[in-house]
């Protein structure tokens, strides 16, 4: 029977051992109760699903012999039927062998769809890097990687997305490991400082009992009360400092916000470190052993932080936050450090307490100021802390506080100026992050590197593009000819040389190297920054050399790397992470080039171990600094090996996802399309594991939880037997 107030999508008997009646529709009246009836015998019922769009499910159990269901809906003193179902056997048998039939047939057509694309995939990859000329000695490679696939076909993939709960809480359990605890020759106190503002007294006595709960013992818990009108909150505060004598308590006067909270509970502390908490979140039970653990290794450490993940209200884990190991530019960008910080209290002198100005932001703004007093600065990669999501707090939405981000914002452009540097700050549309773009020192002079050999089509995109498209106006040319045959390509570098009098080219007359072409056309350049190119790309963004300069004018930055897209507007680098699927691999290949990455990696510059060199600027004395590319890498991994040099004399590298450009990747050149390339390729990557073994297995940019199958996942822990087969 149909009525206007009820809908029903949905009606069934399902199961044939265990019946179960289920129900679902839309219910437009809230006050109506219904009636469920096995043979005339009222039975009980759940309504698992009511939401703002008044949908319902019902769900009832019944005996296998009941011949008839009826369900009714009362509405006051009136009774309606809406639905009568018979429970025959055979019925449930047609049913489930449906549902057999359909599921078989989904997953048939999901395994063809996946062939379908992997085979798309092969066929792009075997054309983009080998024109369909695979050599033999790469066939057990391909091999490999179609073993793998067949082994890890739709939805059993060796990773799980951490930005799904359910695969993230897996990935947690499969990682509990019971560790070692071991006694501490320094056990130095720690004071962990809380503002409290009209808590809810559960949320509280929730966060307080984690750091009661604390393996590491030598702790105070220094709180201040920012005058909480709620007397809940000031009652729960009594009781808890009759608890625990490592429990302090100060009872502000006045409301003065975030800022002027936290800076009473540092005052009444006497740790010799602080650690900031809020006093809605939870400490693991490790968390202070593994900072007085590090401690303990490195008694120097002035500043230690570590991974941390969201929890809800009902208790349940998500969205990890997995850090890199401290990245300065990266900060720039957001707070990427936030929660659980510890802090040397002896240096606070030096960098004062929390400023009121920067409420919201207050500590972005502490961590900038701190990080700028000392290099000891320390990431543990483990989850040590629960961030809350109270409805109304910006673990929930940052848009809750609005002020926060133009606060954060501020406490950027103050760090700037206090490091007398110049430069203007912006919020991408939407975002909680920041970046940076420097002022450019003067108009030194570039030098554009471009190595190429014939397809001079290719060459006429890539040389089209900068001259019309550049903004900057103070740069040179210099095109390396790596034995070129072609009468086109001689014409087009005439007519280049004849219409621009900041173009020349170099001749490099013997086989391939790209380290050796390009440490030659430096030496020869006039401009006092690189810009290393590839011919097969092609500019995007006009003020491409000015956004990359003002960072490789910076003392602490190194290489200077960009987005580089594929035709389609995909992603073909996304900075460089080391030891992904072996030495080296970009990151984000295939993704969206609009994609904002994972905590904005392709929305803010972000600090990387490597880029690559098919667009990289830097300063001419720091590539001169660490010798150059290295000549024995003739083809591959020249720009990783480039940018670990330059980390290991201090430098930090960076990538600016807002500078892009078409990439066409070895159009002309192909990729190890002879067994002799691949020969040298393995000569090459054996060169890299030898010389950087320990940088490759442990990029401190690249959080160690994370897989190296597939970059910002994380990875399934592998049983025992498939080890073995490995």
């Amino acid at each position: 029977m149909k009525y206007d107030f009820i809908g029903i999508r949905e009606q069934l008997i399902n199961g044939i051992k265990n019946p179960m009646l289920t129900i679902v529709g839309t219910l437009e009246k809230k006050d109506c109760k219904f009636l469920v009836l096995a043979d005339g015998k009222k039975i009980d019922y759940d309504i698992d699903i009511v939401n703002s769009n008044n949908d319902f499910a019902l769900f009832a159990k019944i005996d296998n012999n009941v011949r008839y269901v009826e369900v009714y809906i009362i509405d006051g003193k009136n009774k309606y039927m809406i639905s009568k179902l018979k429970n025959s056997t055979v019925r449930k048998v047609l049913r489930n062998l449906k549902h057999i039939i359909v599921n078989f047939f989904y997953k048939l057509w999901m395994y063809i769809k996946y062939f379908c694309y992997t085979f798309y995939k092969g066929v792009r990859l075997a054309w983009r890097e080998h024109h369909f000329l695979i050599p033999p000695a790469l066939w057990p490679k391909y091999f490999k990687d179609i073993v793998n696939k067949i082994k890890y076909p739709v939805g059993k993939v060796p990773y799980y997305n951490a930005f799904i709960p359910e695969e993230y809480n897996k990935w947690l359990e499969e990682n509990k490991e019971e560790e070692e605890i071991v006694d501490f020759k320094y056990n130095p106190l720690i004071s962990i400082v809380i503002p409290v503002y009209n808590i809810e007294e559960d949320l509280l006595l929730d966060c307080i009992e984690s750091i009661l709960n604390q393996i590491y013992t030598n702790f105070e818990i220094c709180l201040a009360d920012d005058c909480s009108p709620k007397k809940e909150t000031r009652d729960a505060l009594k009781k808890l400092e009759k608890r625990d004598p490592r429990i302090k308590v100060v009872y502000r006067k006045e409301n003065g916000h975030i800022s002027k909270a936290t800076n009473s509970a540092i005052e009444i502390s006497n740790g010799e470190f602080v650690a900031f908490m809020d006093d809605d979140d939870v400490l693991t039970p490790n968390a202070l052993y593994e900072i007085v653990k590090a401690l303990n290794e490195n008694p120097k450490l002035d500043m230690i932080y570590t991974d941390e993940d969201k929890m809800e209200m009902n208790g349940t884990l998500c969205e990890p936050t997995l850090k890199p190991d401290y990245s300065p530019d990266t900060l720039f960008g957001g707070n990427y450090i936030c929660h659980f910080s510890v802090f040397r209290k002896s240096l606070f002198d030096k960098v004062g307490l929390l400023k009121t100005e920067f409420n919201g932001a207050q500590d972005f703004d502490f961590v900038l100021r701190f990080s700028e007093i000392t290099k000891n600065i320390y990431h543990i990669p483990k989850i040590l802390y629960h961030w809350r999501k109270v409805p109304g707090s910006t673990a929930v939405t940052v848009e809750n506080k609005d002020y926060a981000i133009e606060n954060g914002k501020s406490a950027v452009e103050e760090a700037l100026k206090r490091r007398g540097l110049k430069g203007k700050v912006y919020t991408p549309i939407k975002t909680t992050h920041y970046v940076v773009e420097y002022d450019i020192i003067g108009n030194p002079l570039i030098t554009i590197i471009i190595p190429t050999k014939d397809d001079y089509k290719t060459l006429d995109k890539c040389l089209k593009s900068i001259y019309e498209k550049t903004t900057y106006n103070n740069y040179e040319i210099i095109v390396i000819d790596n034995q070129s045959v072609e009468k086109n390509t001689f014409e087009l570098l005439k007519k280049y040389k004849s219409e621009h009098n900041n173009f020349r080219v170099m001749k490099a007359n013997y086989s391939f190297n790209f380290s050796k072409m390009n440490n030659e056309a430096v030496k020869e350049a006039n401009g006092d920054y690189i810009v290393l190119l590839n011919n097969d790309t092609e500019v995007i963004t006009n003020n491409w050399l000015e956004l990359m300069l003002g960072y490789a004018q910076q003392k602490h930055i190194g290489a200077v790397g960009v987005k580089l897209l594929y035709p389609d507007g995909t992603i073909q680098h996304g900075g460089v992470i080391l030891g992904l699927g072996d030495v080296a691999a970009h990151a984000y290949v295939g993704l969206e080039g609009d994609s904002l990455g994972t905590y904005g990696r392709l929305l803010i510059p972000y600090n990387y171990s490597a880029v690559t060199a098919a667009c990289l600027m830097i300063s001419k004395k720091k590539y001169e600094k660490v010798n150059g590319l290295e000549e024995e890498l003739e083809v591959a991994f020249n720009d990783v090996d480039f940018c670990l040099k330059l980390l290991d004399k201090g430098y930090y590298n960076i990538f600016l996802p807002q500078v892009k450009l078409y990439h066409y990747e070895s159009k002309t050149r192909g990729l190890d399309t002879t067994s002799i390339k691949y020969r040298k390729f393995l000569r090459e990557r054996e060169y890299m594991n030898n010389k950087w073994k320990e940088k490759i297995c442990n990029d401190k940019f690249y959080n160690p939880n994370y897989s190296l199958i597939k970059d910002f996942y994380l990875p399934k822990k592998v049983k025992k037997d498939e080890k073995a087969s490995r």
